[in-house]
């Protein structure tokens, strides 16, 4: 599924045999073209300009290999899957704005934790959306787990804290909080998330185990905007791309690392529930321009 992410990029090159201006020219173009932003893509543009000059490069394919090999060195910092600690209950509060994927990642994590034999629970955090709730509910049903949820309109740090204590009652192991989105009263919904992180401070003693942002592999710059935003208002601790198969251009995963440097914990391939991947750096690299 992440295969060809900048397909273009792979074909520009295998295209080619000799390495000239006009090739790093069009490569540095295809890049800003998938998604990579324009300081990056001259940056690595302008290293293989250098490595063509000092070190005599002048085949596509070496070319290529020099690439893949800046890709996976951006990467491998960020190269860090999700790890349910050992306090439980583990507790991931999931951040994104509307549309991303958020609840179906949610529903993804769910499965996985379930399937890895531990006792998750889905809390519907979002209030403020209509159906949010009876959307995250028919996914736990799908999934097999326990959902904490209440009217629309309740207070979300209410509905959290109410969540938190069922789950230590219940010795759930993890713990997915689904937050809302509404990015146009921006204001409000930073204030709301951070009155949530403070609630599970307080309940627990101790921050929640991971903000989770989740963003859509394909909205490009959009992403990246989301990413500095949440960050700013919460501290984010990982991401997590939906959305990232043969569809999305790709270029966003540098751009986000080059800029942001947050670890990206897993990426969702597909609809079907165990379509959620650990990142590899080292697959992501190898598989990106074929």
């Amino acid at each position: 599924m992440l295969r060809g992410l900048l397909r273009k990029v792979g074909e520009l090159l295998a295209g080619r045999r000799a390495v000239d201006e006009d090739l790093l020219d069009e490569l540095e173009e295809a890049l800003i073209a998938a998604d990579v932003s324009y300081q990056l893509a001259v940056e690595m543009v302008d290293r293989l300009r250098e490595d063509c000059r000092k070190e005599k490069v002048r085949d596509a394919e070496e070319v290529k290999r020099r690439l893949q090999g800046m890709v996976r060195r951006l990467l491998e910092p960020l190269d860090k899957p999700l790890a349910v600690g050992e306090a439980k209950p583990c507790v991931y509060i999931m951040l994104g704005v509307n549309g991303v994927g958020k609840t179906t990642t949610i529903a993804k994590l769910a499965h996985r934790f379930k399937n890895q034999g531990l006792k998750p629970m889905m809390v519907a955090a979002d209030t403020f959306r209509a159906a949010a709730g009876e959307q995250l509910e028919e996914w736990a049903k799908r999934v097999g787990c326990d959902i904490i949820r209440q009217a629309q309109g309740a207070d979300p740090s209410a509905v959290v804290f109410d969540a938190l204590s069922a789950a230590q009652a219940r010795g759930t192991d993890v713990v997915l909080i689904d937050t809302a989105g509404r990015l146009h009263t921006k204001r409000n919904l930073m204030e709301e998330l951070a009155k949530i992180a403070r609630v599970t401070q307080r309940k627990l003693g101790r921050p929640a185990d991971e903000r989770l942002l989740v963003l859509d592999a394909n909205t490009g710059q959009n992403a990246l905007n989301q990413a500095r935003e949440f960050n700013e208002a919460v501290g984010v601790t990982g991401l997590i791309l939906a959305k990232l198969d043969g569809t999305a251009k790709g270029g966003i995963v540098l751009t986000l690392a080059h800029e942001m440097g947050l670890p990206i914990r897993a990426v969702g391939v597909g609809e079907k529930l165990d379509a959620l991947r650990d990142f590899s750096a080292a697959e992501f690299a190898a598989s990106l321009f074929d």
